[in-house]
């Protein structure tokens, strides 16, 4: 079992940065597929960053180049770096934490990018 909690999100303007944390509690963190997701009003949730056990990681074509996914196996922590926000960036945005048929998420922190 593993239990997600995430934070780090809130209000900023366009152009401006956020850093998300994920920090995930049991054991066997370092083995698990690590993402951020997120799910705009009126849309279905969408995989914005992965990264894997061997620090493999893969990105939405709508955040390339400006977020970055890592990981602190040390401290069972996942982070998610935000630059140059735009307004199609905000949205709640989830951590997800898989491995084989076992598949978790933590609560959700809101984003909102907005002048």
């Amino acid at each position: 079992q593993v239990h997600l909690v995430e934070s780090g999100g809130g209000l900023v303007q366009p152009g401006g940065s956020l850093r998300l944390s994920c920090v995930a509690s049991g054991s066997s963190f370092s083995i698990y597929n690590m993402g951020w997701y997120r799910q705009a009003p009126g849309k279905q949730r969408e995989l914005v960053a992965g990264i894997t056990p061997g620090r493999n990681t893969n990105y939405a074509d709508s955040v390339k180049g400006r977020f970055t996914i890592s990981r602190d196996n040390a401290k069972n922590t996942v982070y998610l770096q935000m630059y140059s926000l735009k307004p199609e960036d905000t949205a709640i945005y989830y951590c997800n934490a898989q491995l084989a048929m076992h598949d978790y998420w933590g609560q959700g922190t809101q984003v909102t990018v907005s002048s």
